[in-house]
């Protein structure tokens, strides 16, 4: 083959995967990335509709000033109400902090042991789970046990179970996805499992301990164990891209707060204010993180202090898409905001 033939050849060959590469770029995300920062955090908040977000809210705690609180777009999109800033949300896997902290406390006094396994806190679990003479509540906590994680059984946000009973039978009798301790995998199985633990040990509910021993001491007034326990007009609608069903009133087990109430919690988690003992720290820094994400239909929240500014920045986000580039977008918001925060002090 001629040597012109060939170079035409190569170039016709790096022009078509040109334009298959531009194809498949993802566009939504790289306008929203290399869109100039706005000069202030309420400017890039009122840029949530380009984003895909029908409503916003961000929390903004530093230490020692007054807590910023930004809003745009829609609390409820259907009757015009605007965001509120002190509408609770569905914090959803955000609420694994709170449910950490509890095993850590009742750890510190001696009510639980991170090194008992789960038959010797639910028996009846002996047989129905595998490997669960080797599943320890130390595992469990670190999403180290292996027990599938029951969201991600076939079309479950389809048809969302009400009841933990019904969610974990969808992982009752399955094979382990590793055996325990071998590797880690995010499962809220294994938070499930930890709440029925603490349940079965107190004699009551993980909530009202989680209210008792950490809410009430913090005063943090406006977080809620569930949609059951709040007043409905109080909280922000969720939507999920083409389904027009407004989800705020969808029982799916997940925590509820204000932005504010959130923001203070993860202050004191970090600041060490929400432990009682160093030996409490020392617990929960071997057993799990300081901040956290959530997402379920309808609701996504980021909560992370930011060491190097000294600053808490919760933002909560009301319109979700699993298969698009939702999820992404809400980083990329939430990232410009930590950068106009970080430029500003």
């Amino acid at each position: 083959m001629a040597k012109k033939t060939r170079t035409l050849i190569l170039r016709v060959i790096l022009f078509v995967g040109t334009i298959v590469s531009l194809y498949f770029v993802p566009w939504p995300i790289v306008k929203a990335w290399i869109a100039p920062l706005p000069n202030s955090v309420q400017e890039q908040v009122n840029r949530a509709e380009d984003y895909g977000f029908d409503g916003i809210i961000v929390c903004i705690n530093k230490k020692g000033s007054q807590t910023e609180l930004y809003t745009s777009g829609y609390k409820n999109r259907e009757k015009k109400i605007p965001a509120d800033p002190n509408a609770l949300f569905k914090i959803a896997s955000v609420s694994k902090l709170y449910n950490a902290l509890a095993v850590t406390k009742l750890v510190s006094n001696g009510k639980l042991s991170l090194d008992k396994t789960l038959p010797d806190y639910l028996p009846e679990l002996k047989n129905r789970i595998e490997y669960a003479d080797k599943i320890t509540l130390r595992m469990l906590v670190k999403h180290r046990s292996g027990i599938p994680n029951y969201t991600d059984t076939y079309m479950y946000w389809a048809n969302p179970k009400e009841t933990a009973d019904e969610n974990l039978a969808l992982v009752l009798d399955k094979p382990a996805n590793f055996k325990p301790d071998e590797d880690y995998e995010y499962s809220n199985t294994n938070y499930l499992l930890i709440g029925r633990i603490i349940n079965r040990v107190l004699g009551y509910s993980s909530f009202q301990y989680i209210q008792e021993e950490i809410l009430n001491p913090l005063n943090l007034k406006h977080t809620f164990g569930s949609i059951e326990d709040v007043n409905i007009d109080d909280v922000m609608s969720g939507y999920y891209v083409g389904y027009d069903k407004d989800l705020k009133s969808e029982n799916v087990g997940s925590m509820l707060a204000t932005a504010d109430d959130l923001g203070k919690f993860i202050r004191a988690l970090n600041d060490g204010s929400a432990f009682e003992t160093k030996v409490e720290r020392e617990i929960y820094s071997s057993i799990y993180r300081y901040e956290h994400t959530g997402l379920i239909p309808g609701y996504q929240t980021i909560a992370k202090y930011h060491q190097d500014i000294d600053a808490v920045i919760i933002q909560f986000t009301n319109t979700v898409n699993f298969e698009g580039y939702n999820w992404s977008l809400s980083e990329i918001m939430y990232d410009r905001i930590v950068k106009i925060v970080s430029e500003k002090r």
